[in-house]
C-alpha cells in the first residue's frame, strides 16, 4: 500500500472533474513556486518542454527554478482542449517578460497522462514565444497570484 495521498479529481476523469485539474494545474503554476508545482507530478515524472526532457520531481523543480527566474511578469492561463479517462489535452498561453523589459506571449498545447492517485506521470508541451508590445499585454492580475475567476479564458480574450 503507497503512503501516497490521492490528489483529487482522480480518474477517471468527467469533464468537469478534467477542467477542475486544469484550473488547479493553472492557478498552481501562476504562484511560481517551484516546489508547490513539482507535488503535482509523479516522483519519477516524465516530460518534453520545448527542447528540454526533465525526469522525475526532483528535475521538475530545478526546471522550474530556472524557468521563472528568467521568465518574470509570468501570467499563464490554461483551457482544456480534450480528455478521456486518465489524460487531458490543454491549451495555453502565458505573458512574461526578460531581463531587458521585452514581452512576449507563449501559446502553447499540452499532453497530460495521470496515474491512478491523480499525479501527472507524463507532460509533453509544445510552446512558441512571439514578442509583445507592453500595451498589447493582456494578463494584468498581480504577478504570483491566481487568475481571478472574472478574468477572461483564452477563448474569450480570442487566443
Amino acid at each position: 500500500m503507497s503512503d501516497t495521498p490521492p490528489r483529487t479529481p482522480l480518474p477517471p476523469f468527467s469533464y468537469d472533474e478534467a477542467v477542475q485539474k486544469v484550473r488547479m494545474a493553472e492557478n498552481a503554476w501562476n504562484t511560481r513556486d517551484p516546489v508547490k508545482v513539482a507535488q503535482a507530478y509523479t516522483v519519477d515524472t516524465r516530460w518534453r518542454n520545448r527542447s528540454e526532457f526533465p525526469k522525475g520531481r526532483a528535475e521538475v523543480q530545478e526546471f522550474l527554478t530556472r524557468k521563472w527566474a528568467t521568465e518574470t511578469g509570468y501570467r499563464l492561463i490554461k483551457e482544456i482542449w480534450a480528455h478521456d479517462s486518465h489524460r487531458i489535452a490543454v491549451r495555453f498561453c502565458y505573458e512574461w517578460h526578460d531581463s531587458s523589459g521585452q514581452w512576449f506571449r507563449a501559446h502553447g498545447n499540452e499532453n497530460w497522462e495521470f496515474d491512478d492517485l491523480g499525479y501527472m506521470a507524463v507532460r509533453h508541451a509544445s510552446i512558441n514565444d512571439v514578442p509583445i508590445a507592453d500595451e498589447d499585454r493582456l494578463f494584468h492580475w498581480p504577478e504570483g497570484t491566481l487568475r481571478p475567476d472574472d478574468h477572461p479564458g483564452l477563448t474569450e480574450l480570442g487566443l
